[in-house]
């Protein structure tokens, strides 16, 4: 059996992958490890719960800036010295977060830490595609995504169990051991290759920056300001829209562009890119959703809570090992139909939660969803780039990673809205229901006729619980729909045919 040669040759590609994974997993741990200690930062830094969130948002917004930069310093500077400089800076802002004694030291902190870290999954990607062979693409792309995908669901769980056994600050000093090793790995055996002169199109990257920040910002503060209710989300709004619409006007118009747009010519990125965004919308999504479920509605602790989670993480590990090995021996499209059927499954499930079971269901549609996840992500990896040239790589992963990320980040957006809408929605019908003529409160409630104080403090209660149960179960319907909504892009999406050659995407 002949192998083809992998695009960048190292010494040792193994070591090379462990290192590399060590850092994502390292920078994926980071988006949400750090969401459970924000109670804790706040009394620490003297800061209010409002205020708090900016330790999140700084770290977004600024990851999502930094994202298209890869592709440019990764031709200008060499891989090598991206990887090393993005793990060295990520690990040393972690500590100075970890050390930081105020908010505002903590909000600076934590954006370079989003600017170093925004580089670690684009170039991570890169790279594997580009030291592995096309027969083990597939292999690499699994154990992608496996860093990828299990490390926000285990991230809750460890800065749970670290803040509440140790400190809020462990939960960065953390990264101090895991960022050396990383980088030890890296600058051994990551070789430096030859760099590409490449002029920096400042101007496309400060509209894209625009754009994409406003957009970032439009979600992250859109719940607590009312949405289109206020005028700080029109302007975000407005600013998002004019910035990515120039951005693009000015790259098709360029003939250095700051992202070389060409990429999305090719038709298996393009639909591989609409695709991840869905994928973001769900995946993230339920990952939002059922924290809170747990712990405000069924009385989980927070360490309970990430133990019931977990096994959605062991789910996606045991897919990524049956679909690195299926992904070179079957049509991709039929593993990623597989996986979208099965999480369509997993969410069905979902919809049939009440306030009475045990954490059984849970874990069973999380180890079912996570299944199904994997069996997407990894051969819709491989479509996305098997027919694009090696030299468009680094921008593709780029904007493959940040466009996963804008995903992400609008369907938490999404969820939160439909839920705090549904919740009034649903306690407005309930409560329509609980009347003097209603043989379920003559039976169960009849102090409630004689409008006592206490016992219609305990009825709005229940109808409140009742109601925001719903909302969830509503929101698990919609996340079901958008996931069958991709099911058309799968036939769009083509079986590579032979090695591609660098050069152009087909036209």
């Amino acid at each position: 059996m002949s192998f083809s040669k992998p695009a960048f040759v190292v010494p040792a590609p193994g070591w090379l992958t462990a290192s590399i994974m060590v850092a994502t997993i390292m920078q994926v741990l980071d988006t949400t490890i750090a969401n459970v200690a924000l109670p804790h930062m706040a009394a620490s830094l003297g800061a209010t719960q409002s205020e708090i969130t900016w330790v999140l948002t700084s770290y977004i917004v600024a990851s999502a800036i930094a994202t298209p930069l890869t592709g440019w310093t990764a031709d200008r500077l060499g891989r090598r010295r991206v990887m090393v400089g993005a793990i060295a800076g990520f690990t040393l802002f972690s500590l100075l977060c970890g050390l930081a004694s105020s908010l505002p030291e903590m909000v600076v902190f934590r954006m370079m830490q989003g600017v170093c870290g925004a580089m670690l999954i684009p170039m991570a990607q890169s790279l594997l595609l580009d030291i592995n062979p096309r027969e083990r693409i597939g292999q690499a792309m699994a154990i992608y995504g496996a860093g990828i995908m299990v490390g926000p669901i285990v991230g809750p769980t460890l800065g749970g169990y670290l803040t509440e056994v140790f400190n809020w600050r462990y939960v960065f000093l953390i990264n101090l051991p895991v960022g050396i090793i990383a980088l030890f790995g890296v600058l051994a055996f990551l070789p430096q290759e030859e760099t590409r002169e490449r002029r920096f199109d400042f101007m496309g990257f400060a509209l894209l920056a625009i754009g994409i920040g406003a957009l970032q910002m439009m979600l992250d503060r859109g719940e607590s300001v009312d949405w289109f209710e206020s005028t700080e989300i029109w302007i975000y709004a407005a600013l998002t829209v004019s910035g990515i619409w120039a951005f693009v006007i000015h790259s098709l118009g360029s003939d250095d562009p700051f992202v070389n747009l060409r990429i999305f010519n090719d038709r298996n990125f393009a639909m591989g890119s609409l695709f991840i965004f869905v994928v973001g919308l769900t995946m993230f999504s339920g990952l939002a959703l059922l924290p809170p479920l747990l712990q405000r509605l069924m009385g989980y602790p927070v360490i309970e809570t990430g133990l019931v989670m977990a096994p959605r993480g062991v789910g996606t590990m045991l897919s990524m090992i049956v679909v690195g090995r299926l992904v070179s021996k079957f049509d991709p499209r039929a593993l990623v139909m597989f996986g979208v059927l099965l999480t369509a499954w997993s969410l069905h499930l979902m919809t049939g939660f009440d306030l009475q079971m045990d954490s059984h269901p849970i874990i069973w549609t999380g180890v079912i969803q996570g299944f199904g996840l994997g069996f997407v992500f990894v051969p819709l990896s491989t479509l996305a780039f098997a027919t694009l040239p090696q030299n468009l790589r680094g921008d593709a992963t780029s904007m493959f990673s940040l466009i996963r990320n804008v995903g992400s980040g609008a369907g938490i957006s999404i969820v939160t809205a439909v839920l705090s809408r549904m919740m009034v929605v649903n306690h407005e019908s309930l409560a329509t229901q609980i009347t003097a003529q209603s043989p379920q409160v003559r039976d169960a409630m009849p102090l409630l006729l004689n409008h006592q104080p206490t016992f219609m403090t305990i009825a709005d209660g229940l109808v409140t619980q009742q109601a925001a149960m719903i909302a969830y179960l509503d929101n698990f319907f919609l996340m079901l729909l958008l996931t069958l909504a991709v099911i058309p892009i799968v036939f769009l999406l083509r079986k590579p045919q032979g090695p591609v050659e660098a050069g152009p995407p087909s036209e």
